[in-house]
């Protein structure tokens, strides 16, 4: 596994879209983008975060920068997912462990004294070149999409 530090180019990965088509990472250069990995669809705090990216999501875009959420989840499961909650951000699946390895979001958790592997909450904001400007690991949910679109504000 690898950690993805600033500086680093953008992953050459392709996830699965909502569509259930193809995702790839590189067709984002050209313009900022933020990806955010997340545990689980429909959970307290990745339906809050979910809520918080797609509140700015209007303006993200009207700064240029792309915007993809990602976790392990299926698109259907996406789709029931923004349906239920009127979500805007777009949503992807990591339906092969190497999207996880190249962001190094697959990490060991634990809770209640149990031990088992899992998505570390992460948000990556890469410029229009591709390269990694800021990383954002071990995320709390409240104010953290506030710091993000400062950080996307400063690229345009």
């Amino acid at each position: 596994m690898t950690d993805l530090v600033e500086g680093a180019a953008l992953p050459a990965i392709g996830l699965a879209g909502p569509d259930g088509g193809r995702i790839d990472l590189q067709t984002y250069r050209g313009r900022p983008l933020v990806v955010y990995f997340y545990p689980k669809d429909d959970t307290a705090g990745c339906t809050r975060e979910a809520q918080d990216f797609s509140a700015v999501y209007a303006e993200l875009q009207a700064l240029g920068v792309e915007l993809l959420g990602v976790s392990r989840d299926t698109p259907e499961k996406h789709r029931k997912f923004a349906a239920k909650y009127d979500l805007t951000v777009p949503l992807a699946s990591a339906d092969t462990d190497a999207a996880l390895e190249a962001f190094g979001v697959w990490v060991e958790k634990k809770l209640y004294g149990k031990t088992y592997m899992g998505i570390d909450r992460s948000t990556f904001l890469f410029d229009a070149g591709g390269t990694l400007v800021r990383v954002w690991r071990k995320v709390r949910v409240p104010g953290h999409v506030d710091a993000v679109i400062t950080a996307a504000r400063a690229l345009s």
